[in-house]
């Protein structure tokens, strides 16, 4: 069966790829997103939105909504040594002069971002959505692309003027074009969970990162009801299928007070520093981790991708229209992929490190410097946080809002 044909075929319906649609579909063009899966993912993912992707958002219309359903944080970063219990709090600094907003980040699982761009994808005419479709291969000409699938029903055709894919850091996309995706995985297997504890009883800020080389952990708010994220390291030779043997007593070990939690979701994983070697071929890009892949210590994996499709959406919509030359898209796929390599990587890598950090005092110590010298100073806080805007990057054609 072929289907009739649209302006951009989207693979992947995570929030990089409903978001590049929803985008898309607001300047005018007609979209179809192919997901493998069944329905949004509920395992435990990205939660944090720090606060310049906060306009992009906006821009969508998804924003209203992600405030109303999420925790609107005004707490910075706090490092806890958990063998010394030394504190290392950057505070509640205000960003408001610079953004307008009396908070700074949004805490809200990638799964309910999902949903709410759902909804508006709903209200968008010339959007479809095809779940339980995976894609197998793509072949392209100078007119169009060609994708092959397994639907529900059977195999399927697609064809599009554009391919965006945004199918994970497996991506069929990808390996389809034939590229490179170099780096490294990480020799530790990662486990996020959501659990119910009463971490703010104890102190905890809504942003934790505990600094420890068997119990080190990112430990964040998710909303008002006692539901926190708290994803550990483990030795990546241990039995994955065993996880939930091992955990009770991970979070005897590390829990600050009383042991009884509840766990409500985990996945465990394996985590990389990877990079597609491009993120253009011709009428197919890449976007989020299809294109690249990053540890989430620092939360700039899904921040990534967002950034990504902030810069993409408004180019290629121009391209399609007409409005812009296609080379526009060059520009995108070589910028982000720098940002990503010369920042974002190694910005993620050493908050790892220092989470996970060895057992060498004078190492530790060392590490610790900056933060330490950073915390207690309203104004060495606030230029540390204005100073991750240099994820971002400039856009290619005026985006309208919606």
């Amino acid at each position: 069966m072929t289907k009739p044909s649209t302006d951009v075929l989207v693979v992947g319906a995570g929030p990089v790829g409903l978001l590049t649609a929803l985008g898309l579909a607001q300047a005018g063009l007609n979209v179809t997103v192919l997901e493998r899966d069944s329905a949004i993912g509920d395992s435990p993912r990205a939660m944090t939105y720090l606060w310049f992707v906060l306009d992009g958002l906006a821009e969508l219309g998804v924003l209203p909504d992600m405030e109303r359903e999420g925790v609107r944080s005004l707490d910075g970063l706090t490092l806890r040594v958990l063998r010394t219990g030394e504190v290392i709090e950057w505070g509640k600094v205000s960003l408001e002069e610079t953004t307008g907003r009396p908070y700074n980040n949004i805490h809200l699982g990638q799964d309910r971002l999902g949903e709410i761009t759902l909804r508006h994808l709903e209200k968008q005419p010339g959007v479809s959505v095809h779940w339980n479709t995976a894609v197998t291969g793509l072949t392209q000409n100078d007119d169009g692309v060609r994708v092959t699938a397994d639907g529900p029903d059977g195999p399927v055709e697609y064809t599009a003027s554009w391919v965006v894919g945004t199918d994970g850091a497996s991506s069929t996309v990808r390996k389809s074009l034939g590229l490179g995706f170099d780096g490294i995985t990480w020799p530790e297997r990662f486990v996020a969970t959501n659990v119910r504890y009463p971490f703010d009883a104890y102190g905890f800020n809504d942003a934790n990162m505990v600094v420890d080389p068997r119990y080190g952990a990112v430990v964040a708010k998710i909303d008002d009801e006692g539901l926190w994220r708290v994803t550990y390291a483990e030795d990546a030779d241990l039995p994955a299928e065993q996880v939930l043997e091992r955990m009770t007593a991970w979070f005897d070990a590390f829990l600050p007070g009383s042991k009884d939690f509840e766990l409500v979701h985990h996945s465990p994983y394996r985590l990389h520093q990877r990079s597609a070697e491009r993120y253009r071929v011709g009428r197919v890009l890449l976007a989020g981790d299809a294109a690249h892949a990053t540890n989430p210590t620092g939360g700039l994996g899904l921040t990534c991708g967002l950034l990504d499709l902030y810069v993409l959406y408004p180019a290629l919509a121009a391209v399609v229209r007409g409005e812009a030359p296609a080379d526009v898209l060059d520009r995108y796929a070589e910028d982000r992929r720098q940002k990503f390599l010369d920042i974002a990587s190694p910005m993620a890598s050493q908050f790892k490190r220092l989470v996970y950090h060895s057992t060498d005092p004078a190492k530790l110590d060392s590490d610790l410097a900056g933060p330490r010298s950073v915390a207690g100073d309203p104004e060495k806080v606030r230029a540390a946080q204005l100073g991750m805007a240099q994820l971002r990057s400039p856009q290619l054609v005026p985006v309208e809002a919606s």
